[in-house]
């Protein structure tokens, strides 16, 4: 009896692969119920964070005060097993309180480096519209370049690496409004509704039973996926498949933002690579290996309404950011 031919080590290679992509998935998913635990009714955001550590992006979370968003947050680390901080930014914040800064040491007479809050892995920058541009702006190179320069030497970030700061859209006084620049270094923004009447009802009814909000291992939360899914996940969403015809759509989307009468500022170039990006981390989370036009439309909204600047008159007229994408997403041709 002749041996068994050896399998062809590319199919094998290959067939590895899938089995890896797909149990970094499974991971996923299991996350979106591992935080339901904890949060009631917030399925879009817990999406669009996942979709932020696939693409290696940052969030904006905006939502009044008492929607969980900072237990959102908690329990996300809890459920990837990720150290997280916490810093609450404050008008009297300096950019040394988040990057760390240089502390003389006097036993061995010289300058040592002491980490701040930003060497972590999930930093939430709660409020951080209320601190002034300076501190603002320190988070620019950790959120571009994963890293820190302090005294002219960088400091790499841990992997993965990713910024939630959260704002209060209602209460303005005594804030310091994004800039643009900055806001465009988020890949995302998400919006964090009052729940509904069923949700609410069922996150007092969790209280009345003991949940705790600042104990979630009590909550039930573990780990259920950690850096070395992501990885995974991430090699396979850089896999995704993109046909010249969803570039050309993304482009499109982008290109109409820039000559629309309601808009003063359009998407830049780097705002339609993320949107390209985040569409491809949404299909590959559906389960797909290639790009549809209905995952770009699906991430267009929390990819670019914070990118796009609304002309004074339109915002008298009451016009959103949203009305204005998804007027011009049902403007622009879908590709077939």
């Amino acid at each position: 009896m002749s041996a068994p031919t050896a399998p062809n080590a590319g199919t094998a290679g290959i067939t590895a692969d899938t089995a890896t992509a797909d149990s970094a998935r499974a991971s996923l998913e299991a996350l979106r119920a591992e935080i339901a635990k904890a949060v009631v009714g917030q399925d879009p955001a817990v999406t669009g964070l996942v979709v932020a550590l696939l693409c290696r992006g940052h969030v904006l979370l905006e939502g009044v005060p008492g929607v969980a968003k900072t237990l959102l947050v908690r329990a996300l680390a809890a459920s990837l097993e990720l150290d997280t901080k916490r810093v609450q930014f404050t008008p009297d914040l300096m950019p040394s309180d988040i990057t760390g800064s240089l502390v003389y040491d006097t036993r061995t007479a010289e300058f040592s480096f002491q980490q701040g809050p930003v060497f972590t892995h999930l930093l939430l920058a709660d409020e951080i519209n209320r601190t002034p541009p300076k501190t603002q702006s320190s988070l620019l190179e950790a959120m571009e370049e994963r890293q820190v320069t302090v005294d002219g030497t960088p400091r790499p970030l841990p992997d993965p690496f990713l910024v939630v700061a959260t704002q209060n859209p209602v209460e303005y006084e005594g804030t310091y409004p994004l800039p643009e620049a900055q806001l465009d270094r988020f890949l995302l923004k998400l919006t964090v509704p009052l729940p509904s009447r069923d949700d609410e009802i069922s996150v007092l009814t969790r209280h009345a039973e003991g949940f705790n909000p600042r104990d979630l291992q009590a909550a039930g939360i573990r780990p259920v996926a950690g850096p070395a899914d992501l990885e995974a996940a991430r090699d396979a969403v850089a896999k995704t498949s993109v046909s010249p015809e969803i570039a050309g759509y993304v482009v499109d989307i982008c290109r109409t933002t820039r000559d629309s009468p309601s808009l003063a500022l359009g998407v830049s170039p780097r705002g339609a690579t993320a949107l390209l990006s985040t569409a491809r981390a949404w299909a590959w989370l559906t389960g797909r290996d290639y790009v549809t036009p209905d995952d770009v439309k699906a991430l267009a909204l929390p990819t670019l309404r914070h990118r796009v600047h609304l002309r004074p008159e339109a915002e008298m007229e009451g016009v959103t950011a949203d009305s204005v994408i998804t007027a011009i997403l049902a403007q622009v041709p879908v590709p077939r």
